[in-house]
């Protein structure tokens, strides 16, 4: 079993490099597909002008532009990611009343009860240690303040991940599975677990409500298999499986998607857990 630090080590290594780098080749393409999960909480965080908002797990910083605009000039937010380019190209936007930094959740020095809202957008499922990095995020917020984050549910009430993944993993070498306390897409899915570190990390008022919408994956499925590859677990187990291998999954993933495919799009169900708290 890892300890939290080489977790951490990982993460960060992941993120700063590989990672990093395929998120950025997937933008466009991620924003689409989780359109409407950003919608939704967001509107849950209902952040107001003047508001001190702190956004974990930022990314390229398009959630902390939202949240930018709501709190207004009076307002500020801070983004912050562990991973340097895409804390870069968050930069880039050049927000008037945004700031960002590069930084551990659970390690970094925020100022102590400053913020009235700590928001994320699926980006506390890669905490190393979720508890520490829970219980350093309470400390940041007014004790007024509110946490609002959104997070998977578990890979089988997601076939927009797991069916492309099911129909590839016959035709490909065996893929490391993370433990169920290992950071990943779907380490908070059990609602008992989530429950369970906000509890320990100080945190009251806990509210977990399911969020369930279509993901458009793309505009047919040649347009997802061309682009399958570019993130996730798919595009690390192509990494390191035969160009045969690759050929004969994409195939798979192909015939598996088809009964998905609509006039609008290639859609597939999406599950998330909608958590709502504030600092006890």
């Amino acid at each position: 079993m890892k300890s939290t630090q080489e977790l951490a080590a990982e993460q960060a290594a992941y993120w700063n490099g590989p990672g990093g780098k395929m998120w950025l080749a997937a933008y466009e393409r991620i924003q689409r597909g989780i359109a409407g999960f950003s919608e939704v909480v967001l509107k849950a965080a209902n952040a107001q002008a003047g508001e001190r908002v702190l956004d974990v797990g930022c990314g390229t910083g398009g959630t902390t532009a939202e949240l930018a605009k709501a709190v207004g000039a009076s307002g500020h937010v801070l983004g912050v990611d562990i991973s340097e380019p895409l804390i870069g190209a968050a930069r880039a936007q050049k927000l008037a009343n945004a700031s960002f930094e590069v930084g551990d959740a659970a390690r970094h020095r925020f100022e102590a009860q400053a913020f009235d809202l700590v928001f994320s957008r699926f980006g506390v499922m890669f905490f190393a240690d979720p508890v520490a990095a829970f219980q350093n995020i309470r400390r940041a917020l007014k004790p007024a303040g509110r946490l609002v984050f959104l997070c998977w549910r578990p890979p089988s009430e997601n076939p927009w991940g797991a069916v492309p993944m099911r129909a590839a993993q016959p035709h490909l070498p065996p893929m490391e599975r993370p433990g169920p306390e290992d950071p990943g897409q779907y380490a908070f899915g059990d609602r008992a677990r989530v429950e369970r570190i906000l509890s320990e990390a100080g945190f009251v008022g806990l509210s977990i409500e399911p969020v369930d919408l279509m993901l458009n994956q793309g505009k047919d499925v040649a347009d997802v298999l061309e682009r399958i590859g570019e993130f996730g677990p798919l595009a690390r187990a192509f990494k390191d499986a035969a160009p045969e291998q690759v050929v004969q999954a994409k195939a798979a993933i192909g015939e598996a998607l088809k009964p998905y495919a609509t006039a609008d799009g290639v859609k597939l169900a999406g599950a998330c857990w909608l958590v709502r708290a504030r600092p006890a």
